[in-house]
């Protein structure tokens, strides 16, 4: 018999939920009576966009206890090409035991993973003590301010360990680099190309701060380091210039820092600050924070970690792994709070916002496993 968790994902596979617009109305409303039918007091949250929906599910226990939040997105990227895609994106496909379908991996598979864990943790009487959370957000796939950010930023939710649905294939990211980027700026005078003699070129002054900031800044991260992760450096964005013919009188780029968790963004951007006000040509140039958060490193003897590491062994009859992370969670809003947070979900992270995205049947099922017995331990359950 099919385990229940597969006819939840398809059905979110088969609601749209797309950035752009990023439209997580529908999708938040299903999860929404899901959870209000088992027992749950559920909001439906929005900032200024009525369109990008939360999804916040509580239930208190009998006796006091640790708040526990389930945290997964919404939102998938764009079908992209419809040709690349072997199945339709909006129907879930299983073909070989994987799941095919657009948010099969990310994020739908760990947001089916833990509805279902939900209903669960319900038919059971809910947690014996603590509090219990899941939230369903949109807004991740911008990297906008009116999904996870917006619940930690009001006050919603203030939980003491936070499992972030992601790619993980059900192991473990106990740490995360913190993320920053920066604008700088770089101003010039026009003139015709004809006589450049006459203007300033921004392009070229940018282009020398550039290559004297990668320089000083691949020297000193080279030995930022802590075990796997590494600091970096990339200038993502170069842009200047009008006109072929016109001398570009303003030029500017985007700088992406991702941080150990040990560095803070005031730190960093101070860094990359200092080095454009000691530039020779300081007085046209500027720079300014376009976001940031930092970090987090969940101690691996902590309860949340050292229950998933129990409840991984338990279900796969292997010990726990801890990988490496490339990108950024939802989890970074919660990075300063002093809470535990791991990132953990069925789906391998190379499979995300690609065409024909799938997720491993059993890997989900796993999931759902493996997260029960992570709330036995952590918060017990009534029944």
């Amino acid at each position: 018999m099919t385990h229940p968790v597969l006819s939840i994902l398809s059905d979110l596979i088969a609601i749209p939920s797309t950035f752009p617009p990023g439209d997580t109305a529908a999708i938040c409303a299903y999860a929404a009576d899901r959870l209000e039918k088992v027992g749950y007091r559920v909001q439906i949250l929005h900032r200024d966009r009525p369109q990008i929906a939360n999804v916040v599910a509580e239930w208190d226990g009998a006796t006091p206890g640790p708040s526990l939040m389930f945290n997964a997105h919404a939102d998938t990227v764009g079908i992209g090409e419809r040709s690349a895609w072997e199945t339709p994106p909006l129907v879930a496909t299983l073909i070989d035991g994987r799941v095919h379908g657009l948010g099969a991996g990310n994020c739908k598979g760990s947001m089916a993973a833990q509805l279902w864990l939900a209903e669960q943790v319900a038919k059971r009487g809910g947690p014996a003590r603590g509090r219990i959370i899941f939230t369903f957000c949109g807004d991740e796939e911008n990297l906008g301010p009116d999904g996870a950010y917006y619940l930690r930023e009001t006050g919603v939710v203030k939980p003491d360990m936070l499992v972030v649905g992601t790619q993980t294939e059900n192991q473990l990211i106990t740490a995360e680099r913190g993320v920053m980027w920066v604008e700088v700026t770089a101003r010039g005078k026009s003139a015709h190309a004809g006589n450049p003699e006459a203007g300033d070129n921004a392009i070229l002054r940018l282009m020398r701060l550039v290559t004297h900031i990668d320089a000083v800044m691949a020297d000193r991260l080279r030995d930022r380091k802590v075990g796997e992760q590494q600091s970096t450096l990339n200038v993502g964005i170069f842009r200047g210039g009008e006109n072929t013919n016109v001398v570009p009188n303003l030029a500017r780029v985007e700088i992406d820092r991702r941080l150990l968790p040990e560095e803070k963004v005031v730190d960093a951007f101070a860094e990359i600050e200092a080095l454009v006000t000691a530039h020779p040509e300081a007085e046209h140039l500027s720079c300014r924070l376009l976001t940031g958060t930092n970090g987090f490193r969940a101690p691996h003897e902590g309860p949340l970690v050292t229950a998933l590491c129990t409840a991984i062994a338990a279900v796969t009859g292997a010990p726990a792994k801890f990988l490496k992370d490339t990108g950024a969670s939802d989890g970074r809003y919660f990075a300063d709070d002093g809470i535990e947070i791991v990132n953990f979900g069925p789906g391998a992270g190379w499979q995300g916002h690609k065409a024909n995205e799938y997720v491993p049947l059993d890997e989900l099922v796993a999931a759902t496993a493996i997260l029960e017995g992570v709330i036995e331990m952590v918060l017990g359950l009534k029944g």
